[in-house]
């Protein structure tokens, strides 16, 4: 029964207030062993891999359908590797496998962690805003942001493997699927997000350091690109279960 619970047994639904995405690449070999046998990596000139940092105030998020008093403000951090998944019907889907989830409520810790696999903790988050510079950081989970809104023409980060934008936002988080796997069974649990007037805008990274990615053992990772989206719907469907294999 638990099994099940955890398995996103109903579409959720909720309002980004703000999202901040960053994505760091590193060479491929650098994640392969992090993500499952069933996936692929979503690589960029077949020598890139990604791994997006995601940063998420959520309002009213709540069960599909209830009423919007029974929803509830989170902030969500979400450390996630860009891959593909080949399903039993042979379709190539795109997304987003988890390394971590964190959020700042241990509400949204238990019940995020009895209805789905993405293993939340409680962390402190703490955000500012002044003359157009916003900083994000947390002591707990040692790591911190800044950036500068006011900046109008972004250019692409220093080393960015992408030659443009156009080549950038193909690797702008969140993608339509998220999987995770149980290998005991050969199931993969595949949770599609929808979304509506996605248009990230490149947000200039004046600063960061984030140390899950040295826990990870990543080496010289380069930030690749950084996007923000605000004032959107989102929802996440019921979680549906592929046989790999």
């Amino acid at each position: 029964m638990l099994s099940f619970l955890k398995n996103h047994p109903f579409a959720v639904e909720s309002f980004f207030e703000s999202s901040t995405v960053l994505t760091f690449a590193v060479p491929k070999e650098q994640l392969q062993n992090l993500i499952p046998e069933c996936l692929q990596l979503d690589t960029f000139q077949d020598k890139w891999a990604f791994v997006a940092v995601a940063m998420i105030q959520t309002k009213e998020l709540k069960p599909k359908g209830f009423p919007k008093f029974m929803g509830n403000n989170f902030f969500l951090i979400g450390y996630r590797v860009f891959v593909r998944y080949t399903s039993s019907t042979g379709k190539n889907l795109r997304g987003l496998y988890i390394l971590k989830s964190e959020t700042d409520k241990k509400k949204m810790e238990l019940m995020g962690n009895l209805f789905t696999h993405y293993n939340y903790t409680t962390t402190d988050i703490n955000q500012s805003e002044t003359d157009g510079t916003k900083e994000l950081s947390s002591i707990k989970s040692n790591f911190k942001l800044t950036l500068d809104q006011a900046e109008q023409e972004v250019s692409l980060p220093e080393n960015s493997p992408f030659a443009d934008w156009k080549e950038a936002r193909r690797y702008a988080g969140p993608l339509p699927f998220t999987f995770t796997y149980n290998k005991e069974t050969k199931e993969v649990l595949i949770i599609e997000g929808v979304r509506q007037n996605w248009t990230p805008s490149p947000v200039k990274v004046i600063d960061y350091k984030f140390e899950f990615l040295d826990t990870i053992k990543l080496q010289n990772p380069v930030l690749a690109n950084a996007f923000v989206i605000r004032n959107i719907p989102y929802q996440w469907k019921k979680g549906k279960i592929d046989l790999w294999k």
